[in-house]
Protein backbone atom coordinates (compact mmCIF):
# COMPACT_ATOMS: atom_id res chain seq x y z
CA UNK A 1 0.00 0.00 0.00
CA UNK A 2 1.38 3.63 -0.88
CA UNK A 3 1.65 6.47 1.32
CA UNK A 4 -0.93 8.44 0.06
CA UNK A 5 -1.44 11.35 2.75
CA UNK A 6 1.62 13.47 3.75
CA UNK A 7 1.07 15.92 6.48
CA UNK A 8 4.05 19.05 7.73
CA UNK A 9 4.44 19.22 11.05
CA UNK A 10 6.49 20.76 14.14
CA UNK A 11 7.67 19.84 17.21
CA UNK A 12 6.06 21.26 19.77
CA UNK A 13 7.54 23.04 22.85
CA UNK A 14 4.82 24.41 24.80
CA UNK A 15 2.76 22.14 26.76
CA UNK A 16 -1.08 22.62 28.66
CA UNK A 17 -4.32 23.80 27.77
CA UNK A 18 -3.42 27.79 27.48
CA UNK A 19 -0.62 26.57 24.99
CA UNK A 20 -3.02 24.77 23.02
CA UNK A 21 -5.85 27.65 22.86
CA UNK A 22 -3.07 29.73 21.94
CA UNK A 23 -2.26 27.37 18.88
CA UNK A 24 -5.65 27.06 17.87
CA UNK A 25 -6.83 30.90 18.70
CA UNK A 26 -3.71 32.58 16.91
CA UNK A 27 -1.75 29.91 14.58
CA UNK A 28 -4.78 27.65 13.32
CA UNK A 29 -2.76 24.57 14.27
CA UNK A 30 -3.74 22.25 16.70
CA UNK A 31 -1.78 19.71 19.02
CA UNK A 32 -0.66 16.03 18.06
CA UNK A 33 1.62 13.26 19.43
CA UNK A 34 2.90 10.77 18.23
CA UNK A 35 3.93 7.23 20.30
CA UNK A 36 4.92 4.19 19.82
CA UNK A 37 7.47 2.27 17.76
CA UNK A 38 11.19 2.72 19.03
CA UNK A 39 11.00 6.02 19.81
CA UNK A 40 9.67 8.33 22.62
CA UNK A 41 6.50 9.90 22.31
CA UNK A 42 6.85 13.24 20.00
CA UNK A 43 4.66 16.36 20.62
CA UNK A 44 4.17 18.35 17.51
CA UNK A 45 1.52 20.55 15.77
CA UNK A 46 0.09 20.34 12.94
CA UNK A 47 -2.03 23.03 10.33
CA UNK A 48 -5.91 22.88 10.74
CA UNK A 49 -6.46 23.45 7.48
CA UNK A 50 -4.58 21.06 6.56
CA UNK A 51 -6.10 17.70 8.42
CA UNK A 52 -9.45 19.01 8.52
CA UNK A 53 -8.91 18.63 4.50
CA UNK A 54 -7.16 15.48 4.77
CA UNK A 55 -9.54 13.64 7.07
CA UNK A 56 -12.69 14.81 4.63
CA UNK A 57 -11.31 11.40 2.84
CA UNK A 58 -12.19 8.42 4.39
CA UNK A 59 -8.93 6.75 2.96
CA UNK A 60 -7.19 8.44 5.48
CA UNK A 61 -8.24 6.46 8.74
CA UNK A 62 -7.10 3.00 6.68
CA UNK A 63 -3.58 4.64 4.96
CA UNK A 64 -0.16 5.09 6.30
CA UNK A 65 0.51 8.80 6.78
CA UNK A 66 3.86 10.36 6.61
CA UNK A 67 4.73 12.95 8.72
CA UNK A 68 7.32 15.38 8.25
CA UNK A 69 8.57 16.75 10.91
CA UNK A 70 11.42 19.12 10.40
CA UNK A 71 14.16 17.40 8.19
CA UNK A 72 12.99 14.24 9.61
CA UNK A 73 9.54 11.91 8.42
CA UNK A 74 7.91 9.59 10.91
CA UNK A 75 5.53 6.65 9.15
CA UNK A 76 2.07 6.47 11.24
CA UNK A 77 -1.23 5.46 11.20
CA UNK A 78 -3.92 7.77 12.82
CA UNK A 79 -5.44 6.11 16.48
CA UNK A 80 -7.46 9.22 18.13
CA UNK A 81 -8.88 12.01 16.71
CA UNK A 82 -10.76 14.42 18.82
CA UNK A 83 -13.58 16.70 17.87
CA UNK A 84 -15.01 19.82 19.45
CA UNK A 85 -18.36 19.12 20.50
CA UNK A 86 -20.18 21.25 18.62
CA UNK A 87 -18.12 22.76 15.99
CA UNK A 88 -16.38 21.83 12.89
CA UNK A 89 -13.23 22.16 14.95
CA UNK A 90 -10.29 19.31 15.34
CA UNK A 91 -9.07 19.81 19.10
CA UNK A 92 -5.85 16.90 19.24
CA UNK A 93 -4.50 14.13 16.92
CA UNK A 94 -3.03 10.95 18.28
CA UNK A 95 -0.76 9.38 15.70
CA UNK A 96 1.12 5.49 16.72
CA UNK A 97 4.15 4.87 14.54
CA UNK A 98 4.89 1.85 12.86
CA UNK A 99 7.80 -0.84 11.94
CA UNK A 100 7.15 -2.54 8.54
CA UNK A 101 7.38 -5.59 10.39
CA UNK A 102 5.26 -5.29 13.41
CA UNK A 103 1.48 -5.95 12.79
CA UNK A 104 -1.28 -2.96 13.06
CA UNK A 105 -4.42 -2.89 14.18
CA UNK A 106 -6.69 -0.26 12.44
CA UNK A 107 -10.72 0.32 11.60
CA UNK A 108 -11.31 -0.21 7.83
CA UNK A 109 -14.21 0.90 6.34
CA UNK A 110 -17.00 -1.10 4.69
CA UNK A 111 -17.87 -0.65 0.93
CA UNK A 112 -21.41 -2.55 -0.23
CA UNK A 113 -21.70 -3.69 -3.58
CA UNK A 114 -24.79 -4.50 -5.77
CA UNK A 115 -27.30 -3.14 -3.10
CA UNK A 116 -29.41 -1.87 -5.70
CA UNK A 117 -29.92 -5.40 -7.44
CA UNK A 118 -30.00 -7.28 -4.42
CA UNK A 119 -32.50 -9.71 -4.40
CA UNK A 120 -34.42 -9.31 -1.22
CA UNK A 121 -34.63 -5.64 -2.36
CA UNK A 122 -35.21 -5.64 -6.11
CA UNK A 123 -37.49 -8.73 -5.87
CA UNK A 124 -38.70 -9.34 -2.38
CA UNK A 125 -38.92 -5.63 -1.36
CA UNK A 126 -36.95 -6.01 1.44
CA UNK A 127 -34.55 -3.15 2.77
CA UNK A 128 -30.38 -3.58 3.90
CA UNK A 129 -29.39 -2.84 7.07
CA UNK A 130 -25.76 -2.00 7.77
CA UNK A 131 -24.73 -3.22 11.04
CA UNK A 132 -21.45 -2.65 10.94
CA UNK A 133 -19.69 -0.11 8.71
CA UNK A 134 -15.97 -0.61 9.50
CA UNK A 135 -14.32 -3.78 10.81
CA UNK A 136 -11.36 -4.23 13.21
CA UNK A 137 -8.51 -5.71 11.40
CA UNK A 138 -5.02 -6.75 12.10
CA UNK A 139 -2.22 -6.52 9.37
CA UNK A 140 1.45 -6.06 8.40
CA UNK A 141 1.60 -2.39 7.40
CA UNK A 142 2.40 -3.52 4.04
CA UNK A 143 -0.90 -5.34 3.81
CA UNK A 144 -3.09 -2.75 5.16
CA UNK A 145 -6.25 -2.30 2.75
CA UNK A 146 -8.17 0.72 1.86
CA UNK A 147 -11.42 -0.76 2.41
CA UNK A 148 -13.50 -4.43 2.73
CA UNK A 149 -16.46 -5.16 -0.05
CA UNK A 150 -19.32 -6.88 1.24
CA UNK A 151 -21.71 -7.89 -2.13
CA UNK A 152 -25.18 -7.94 -1.43
CA UNK A 153 -26.38 -9.43 -4.63
CA UNK A 154 -27.60 -13.06 -3.59
CA UNK A 155 -28.73 -11.79 -0.43
CA UNK A 156 -32.53 -12.55 -0.15
CA UNK A 157 -35.13 -11.45 2.68
CA UNK A 158 -34.03 -12.66 5.91
CA UNK A 159 -30.33 -13.37 4.89
CA UNK A 160 -27.31 -11.89 6.65
CA UNK A 161 -24.17 -11.60 5.95
CA UNK A 162 -21.20 -11.91 9.22
CA UNK A 163 -17.71 -11.37 9.25
CA UNK A 164 -16.70 -14.97 8.76
CA UNK A 165 -18.47 -14.42 5.18
CA UNK A 166 -16.23 -11.98 4.39
CA UNK A 167 -13.06 -12.55 1.74
CA UNK A 168 -10.10 -11.10 3.62
CA UNK A 169 -7.23 -9.83 1.69
CA UNK A 170 -4.03 -12.23 2.22
CA UNK A 171 -2.50 -11.64 5.57
CA UNK A 172 -5.53 -9.32 7.11
CA UNK A 173 -7.24 -10.77 9.95
CA UNK A 174 -10.29 -9.95 12.00
CA UNK A 175 -9.43 -9.18 15.57
CA UNK A 176 -12.89 -10.20 16.40
CA UNK A 177 -13.10 -13.79 14.70
CA UNK A 178 -9.71 -13.77 16.16
CA UNK A 179 -10.62 -13.77 19.84
CA UNK A 180 -13.04 -16.77 19.11
CA UNK A 181 -16.16 -17.15 20.78
CA UNK A 182 -19.85 -17.64 20.61
CA UNK A 183 -20.13 -13.99 19.76
CA UNK A 184 -17.16 -13.62 17.85
CA UNK A 185 -18.70 -13.85 14.23
CA UNK A 186 -20.43 -10.41 14.18
CA UNK A 187 -23.14 -9.73 11.92
CA UNK A 188 -22.10 -6.95 9.16
CA UNK A 189 -25.54 -6.77 7.03
CA UNK A 190 -28.99 -7.88 6.67
CA UNK A 191 -31.76 -7.57 4.59
CA UNK A 192 -35.48 -7.38 6.45
CA UNK A 193 -39.24 -7.31 5.15
CA UNK A 194 -40.71 -3.89 5.28
CA UNK A 195 -44.64 -3.13 5.42
CA UNK A 196 -46.14 -3.88 2.45
CA UNK A 197 -49.05 -2.08 1.22
CA UNK A 198 -51.29 0.69 2.68
CA UNK A 199 -52.96 0.65 5.51
CA UNK A 200 -57.16 1.36 5.22
CA UNK A 201 -58.37 4.46 6.24
CA UNK A 202 -61.31 3.65 7.46
CA UNK A 203 -62.97 0.29 9.66
CA UNK A 204 -64.84 -1.97 6.40
CA UNK A 205 -68.97 -1.60 6.19
CA UNK A 206 -70.52 -4.51 7.42
CA UNK A 207 -71.94 -6.78 4.53
CA UNK A 208 -75.85 -6.59 3.78
CA UNK A 209 -77.73 -8.61 5.80
CA UNK A 210 -74.70 -8.75 8.40
CA UNK A 211 -75.60 -8.44 12.12
CA UNK A 212 -74.27 -5.15 13.46
CA UNK A 213 -70.99 -4.67 15.40
CA UNK A 214 -71.66 -4.91 19.30
CA UNK A 215 -72.26 -1.76 20.95
CA UNK A 216 -74.22 0.10 17.25
CA UNK A 217 -77.86 0.69 17.64
CA UNK A 218 -80.01 -1.50 14.93
CA UNK A 219 -81.27 -0.10 11.77
CA UNK A 220 -85.27 0.20 12.18
CA UNK A 221 -86.92 -1.05 8.58
CA UNK A 222 -88.84 2.23 7.13
CA UNK A 223 -92.29 2.11 7.99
Amino acid sequence: MSDAFELEAKVRTDRGKGASRRLRRLNNEIPAIIYGGDKEPLSITLSHNEIIHAVENEAFFSHIITLNVGKDSEQVIIKDLQRHPAKPFIMHADFQRILADEEITVNVPVHFLNEEKCTGVKLEGGAISHILTEIEITCLPKNLPEFLEVDMLELSVGDNIHLSDIKFPEGVTSVALSHGGDDADLVVASVHATKGGAEEDEAPQAEEGEAPAAGEPEEKPDE
